[in-house]
């Protein structure tokens, strides 16, 4: 991997990691329209860490305030009704889908699910799912003719049922294609909640799911030899930066605007995608790493 393609990497995965358009994807699909060797999933999950490392410092108030109630729950019992110990409860919660699927699915995440007729069929099927669930968030949210509007859920009102779907949802995104934050969003809106909890829970849930599969795949990495590590630091870094003015943005963002732009975007470039590779002008499969 050249360091302009690192570059071009780290701003891609930045720039998509907290968007619900799949990071995944978009590093695959970069990759295949610059006719650069697929970066591969080791190379992801490391860069992940970059854009983690943004999630912590953006959320470090709240992340400090739950980690702080959830241990004192572990010997206070009167702080186990605390909501940031709860919260502390409902993130590892969360967590256990993705992690058992990670595992047992790891070689299929590697090899079969990156096929671009799979990555465009899920932007395509995701963002139809998206699409719905923001225009019931949006009836809720003004109300009508007849109805007034509906009061939707805080992330006060989060339980552990919801905590395992919220988990579920996101273990969908480990199909390139689905997005992390898509599939999460979506599904609080399905639950009813609001924009921003959804969104706010679904950027912490993502911590340990991603730490965890960054420090994985790093441990593998530095056991192989097939590694640009200058290269893959450096995406790690401009990823780490891009993404964190992104996190900015899009919290604003989510608060009153649309998904719909996202949505008539991941269907646009699904259906594109699926025309250049019946066309023969894109392989659906990934070119080899050479390292």
């Amino acid at each position: 991997m050249s360091w302009f393609e690192s570059l071009i990497l780290g701003l891609v995965q930045g720039l998509t990691e907290f968007l619900p358009v799949s990071s995944s994807a978009h590093l695959r699909l970069t990759a295949a329209f610059s006719g650069w060797e697929d970066p591969g999933a080791a190379f992801t999950a490391i860069t992940q860490i970059g854009t983690e490392a943004a999630v912590l410092i953006y959320f470090r108030k709240d992340i400090g305030r739950i980690i702080s109630a959830w241990l004192r729950s572990l010997t206070n019992e009167e702080m186990r009704q605390d909501h940031d110990a709860q919260m502390g409860w409902l993130v590892i919660v969360g967590s256990i889908p993705i992690g058992v699927l990670g595992l047992t699915l790891k070689d299929q995440i590697e090899g079969p699910f990156r096929d671009l007729r799979i990555t465009a069929t899920m932007l395509i099927v995701v963002g139809i799912i998206i699409g719905i669930a923001d225009r019931l968030a949006a009836r809720d949210e003004t109300g009508g003719r007849h109805r007034a509007a509906k009061q939707r859920k805080s992330l006060e009102s989060l339980n552990v049922k919801d905590g395992l779907i919220f988990g579920l949802c996101q273990s969908a995104a480990l199909i390139p294609g689905v997005s992390r934050s898509g599939a999460t969003i979506s599904g609080g809106l399905f639950m009813g909640y609001q924009r921003e909890a959804a969104a706010r829970y679904s950027f912490l849930l993502a911590i340990p799911a991603v730490l965890a599969s960054g420090l994985f795949e790093l441990k593998d990495a530095m056991e192989s030899d097939h590694v640009s590590w200058g290269p893959t630091i450096f995406a790690t870094i401009i990823a780490f930066v891009t993404g964190y003015a992104v996190i900015a943005w899009f919290m604003k963002y989510i608060s009153t605007k649309s998904f719909m732009p996202f949505v008539w975007y991941r269907i646009a470039l699904g259906v594109i995608i699926i025309a250049l590779v019946t066309a023969g002008v894109l392989s659906p499969h990934a070119a080899e790493s050479a390292g």
